[in-house]
């Protein structure tokens, strides 16, 4: 039997307070939903927005336990939330995605444990713990080969590129000595992601294949529809929701993936949350996936995911300020971009800051119109 919806007028508890705990407040907010952010950061992007902003430590048990009661029910913008804090707000609240989705995905040896036992397709790894696992693991691997901590990976950090045998210590000592998994060098084609959502009974709803480059190992732009043969979209999606079912989620779920020269699609990573290749998502699409999630996380009807036109998103970085403002009218003179702050006080260098969208005609035409953008926000800098 299936629960009851959790209706609008509600709480809902967010663990973290970025922006993309800060975009599903704007979401809950226009369903009519209450939102209470937590996380150690005060005066967040999510806090701007909520309805309150409680500051403490995701391994405060105590703290999480009086959160988690007043609330009705709990979603993550940010996974890396220790098990038994998670077990703790469970006792109070509802919580999804499960914890036992969170304890899957946030350690990179359990997840890619967990894809290959259910028949999903990654690229040849290892667990490594030690020096001497390592050395191992590249005789079976073979090198080039990418070496990454078990944990707390995200945009790069925590990522060593192994060329030569003789690279294997000097790794091991970059990743601080600690559980990582050694992964075979993928020679891929181009990065993709699939971001979809799974209700409560089980319905699927996805955003179709997202196309995705990368700068300094930070997503830059993303484009849908992907510009990939019609069998690479079917696999990817197929992989996207058997992963959903295999791990139970109630939620959205990204799955990040690469396609190979030879046209196979396999797993790179997953998000068991909103993702940053779904944000063009709340310009171009019926239902953004910020709504999705909290139609998912409340037990409603999933939204469409109809795509109204082709859109391409960029990031912008803090790396924009450096030389002042950026012209924001010069980008918002060009009809079909969009833009979203994030309201964050310091712009440092690689800091995701906002992102920009633009809808086009045509995939291409979208990709163009939102670097063209981007550029306009500094032209001025330059020629100066």
């Amino acid at each position: 039997m299936t629960a009851a919806p959790i209706l609008p007028g509600s709480v809902i508890g967010v663990l973290g307070s970025g922006q993309l705990g800060r975009m599903l407040a704007l979401a809950a907010g226009r369903l009519g939903y209450r939102v209470h952010t937590f996380s150690p950061e005060r005066d967040s992007p999510t806090g701007h927005v909520a309805d309150v902003e409680i500051v403490g430590d995701y391994d405060d048990v105590d703290a999480l336990r009086r959160f988690a009661d007043g609330v009705d029910a709990v979603t993550f913008e940010f996974e890396n939330v220790p098990s038994a804090s998670v077990a703790a707000i469970a006792e109070r609240a509802i919580v999804r995605p499960a914890g036992s989705v969170l304890h899957t995905t946030q350690h990179r040896g359990r997840e890619k444990s967990f894809l290959s036992r259910a028949g999903l397709p990654v690229a040849p790894h290892a667990l490594v713990d030690t020096l001497e696992a390592l050395q191992a693991a590249m005789v079976r691997l073979g090198v080039p080969a990418i070496l990454k901590t078990a944990s707390f990976g995200y945009d790069g950090k925590g990522q060593v590129r192994i060329e030569r045998a003789e690279d294997a210590a000097p790794a091991w000592d970059q990743i601080g000595r600690q559980p990582a998994v050694l992964e075979a060098f993928v020679d891929f084609e181009r990065e993709l992601s699939v971001v979809a959502a799974r209700g409560v009974d089980g319905r699927i709803a996805h955003y179709g294949v997202i196309e995705n480059a990368h700068a300094r190992h930070i997503l830059d732009v993303s484009v849908a529809p992907a510009r990939v043969p019609a069998q690479v979209e079917r696999d990817a999606i197929a992989i996207a929701r058997a992963t959903l079912e295999a791990l139970e989620v109630v939620g959205v779920l990204c799955v990040e993936l690469f396609l190979t020269r030879d046209g196979k699609v396999l797993v790179n990573e997953l998000a068991p949350r909103t993702h940053n290749s779904g944000h063009l998502t709340i310009d171009a699409c019926a239902t953004s996936q910020f709504e999705q999630q909290l139609r998912a996380v409340c037990g409603l009807p999933l939204g469409a995911t109809d795509l109204v036109r082709p859109a391409a998103m960029a990031n912008l970085l803090g790396d924009l300020w450096q030389d002042g403002e950026p012209r924001w009218a010069e980008a918002l003179a060009r009809p079909g971009v969009r833009l979203h702050l994030y309201g964050k006080r310091d712009a440092k260098p690689g800091r995701k800051m906002g992102h920009l969208t633009a809808l086009a005609e045509t995939p291409e035409a979208a990709a163009s119109l939102v670097r063209e953008a981007r550029a306009a926000l500094t032209a001025s800098h330059v020629r100066a």
